[in-house]
């Protein structure tokens, strides 16, 4: 591994970390500042995946209001907005055959993606954020796709930018051939965007104790697959959403089915990550949901093209921590600051890095904060009031208690809650959920165990062929990026008590308990096949597994998603 000494060093006034929706919206919005005061400004956006949008993965139904901020003639710069959303369809499933279609005016209103003043589109998030790397870019943001940020420069207490991993390291931790040493990336500020739970951002919440006074960070998992079908069964346009089967009442989650355009369609399940019995899987609890008359009759006949998963922040406002900290800024889902309610968070997160933008140059621009960001980084001290100011703090307000109404109360209930506090603006009793994701397992002797049908090949698929679809490759001759607190735990605690849940809740078939020749029990990690999707993280219940960023490049290969 490279030293200190052998490191070389880039300075820059602004290094964010992520090439995601909020840190590229961040990036643009800087230079707009820059160009608009015509003064020089360095920006540099590092991303882990081999280009920018590998690793997205969203939805999606896009409500354009930050993109419209931002670059009000996006339709003439060609923005990937070309399917606006026609007709809004909700079920509620009962069983694996039958489903209620729900009447509109029993839906709460957040969750309306037509109507009003703002057109929504269905979308790809990646393809949304390659254009707005272009427009970084053309604006004079210097964008590095293939660096993973492994490392926080932190001196005297204050973040002063990022250790890009080194490359070519063996999986003993010896250079190998080709070795290229990381690099110090320094910056006046340093914005993480890294997505939900992302790794630094989670040791800034813990090193600056930013999560005081708030409730713990609530996730869910989200997958997702894109596929062709016949021309007969497409309509561009057409979004379906529903809940209910095939999960148990103690498990909340909903699917969704959005028609996108070149007779295409998304189709995907977003569980929450509090479940309670250990056997569950949410592959394979969305392989089986395929199957369902409301979505099979537009998936038969059609085929799978690209497969992926994601975890999602979705606690709200309730647990969104502190977003600054002495040299820099937390932003988009690295912070949480998806609306859930609305099941949207790319707007929310672009508006995140354009408040984060307009706090950072007016703190560049300070005489005294530029001073002290010579030497370590000024206070962002007015960023919480200009994002308190903003519509997308609203939003969450307004929604502060639409996840711990779910969790309390389950699905049907919480939801008729949710609707009646939408009515009235949000203003019914804050709800609050206090319990962690990962403590939520009941032991394994006390749930039943789940016998999931064999995958068809033709609407549900198993977990290695999906992998497969999802492109991801990483150097097998590398070190693991799944590190283990106490290697022994899995086997000796989590085996007896849970079923090892690792080997369930991942949805790439990284876990497995395996036996060796003797019939002795060993947890394998099959790094290789990690979609980054940082469920291990979230739930493992003694909370041995954390996931780092692996070598930049690394990773699944999404396209289109």
């Amino acid at each position: 591994m490279a030293s200190e000494n052998e490191r070389e060093s880039m300075d820059f006034d602004v290094v964010i970390v992520g090439a995601g929706p909020s840190g590229l919206a961040a990036a643009c919005r800087l230079m707009q500042q820059a160009q608009e005061a015509e003064q020089e400004l360095t920006v540099c956006v590092v991303e882990k995946g081999s280009e920018v949008g590998a690793h997205i993965l969203s939805g999606a139904v896009f409500e354009p209001r930050a993109l419209q901020e931002l670059f009000p003639d996006w339709k003439e710069r060609g923005a990937p907005l070309t399917t606006p959303a026609i007709r809004d369809e909700l079920y509620l499933l009962k069983d694996a055959e039958k489903g209620q279609k729900l009447p509109n005016a029993l839906v709460p209103k957040s969750m309306h993606n037509t109507g009003g003043d703002l057109t929504r589109y269905v979308i790809s998030a990646g393809n949304l954020c390659r254009w707005l790397a272009e427009q970084a870019e053309e604006l004079g943001v210097e964008v590095f796709p293939g660096f993973a940020a492994q490392e926080l420069i932190i001196e005297d207490e204050v973040v002063k930018g990022i250790l890009v991993g080194d490359m070519g390291v063996g999986a003993d931790g010896q250079p190998k051939d080709g070795h290229m040493p990381g690099m110090e990336l320094r910056a006046k500020y340093t914005l993480f965007a890294e997505g939900a739970r992302g790794h630094l951002g989670k040791r800034l919440i813990e090193r600056f104790d930013l999560a005081a006074g708030k409730d713990p960070q609530h996730y869910g998992i989200g997958l997702k697959e894109l596929w062709d079908i016949p021309a007969d069964k497409h309509e561009p346009g057409l979004v379906l959403h529903g809940s209910g089967w095939p999960l148990d009442k103690h498990t909340q989650g909903g699917w969704f089915l959005y028609h996108a355009e070149n007779a295409q369609v998304v189709v995907g399940l977003i569980m929450d990550l509090s479940y309670q019995n250990p056997w569950l899987s949410p592959f394979d609890e969305f392989q089986r949901m395929k199957h369902h008359p409301v979505l099979k009759q537009y998936l038969e006949g059609g085929k799978r093209v690209a497969y992926g998963a994601r975890a999602i922040a979705k606690g709200g406002l309730n647990c969104l921590p502190k977003m600054t900290f002495p040299g820099g800024l937390l932003i988009g889902c690295d912070a949480g600051t998806l609306n859930f309610a609305k099941i949207k968070g790319l707007h929310t997160a672009m508006k995140s890095g354009m408040v984060a933008a307009e706090t950072v140059f007016e703190a560049l621009n300070d005489s005294d904060a530029n001073a002290a960001g010579d030497e370590g980084g000024a206070d962002l001290t007015t960023f919480e009031g200009k994002w308190q100011a903003s519509w997308a703090y609203q939003e969450l307000d307004e929604s502060r208690s639409f996840g711990p109404a779910i969790h309390k109360y389950g699905t049907v209930l919480g939801g008729a809650y949710n609707f009646l506090d939408q009515l009235v603006g949000g203003k019914l009793p804050t709800l609050h959920d206090t319990t962690p994701d990962h403590a939520t397992l009941k032991k394994a002797a006390e749930c039943e165990k789940i016998d999931y049908p064999k995958p068809d090949g033709t609407l549900s698929f198993d977990k290695l062929s999906s992998v497969f679809l999802s492109n991801t490759n990483h150097e097998e001759d590398q070190p693991c990026h799944l590190k283990l607190t106490d290697p022994e735990l899995p086997i000796r605690d989590n085996l007896p008590e849970y079923a090892e849940p690792a080997q369930h809740y991942c949805p790439a078939g990284v876990y497995e308990v395996v036996e060796d020749d003797d019939g002795t029990p060993r947890f394998q990690i099959n790094f290789q096949n990690c979609v980054h999707c940082k469920t291990c993280d979230i739930k493992d219940p003694a909370q041995n597994i954390t996931w780092v960023a692996p070598e930049g490049g690394g990773g699944p290969n999404y396209p289109n998603m």
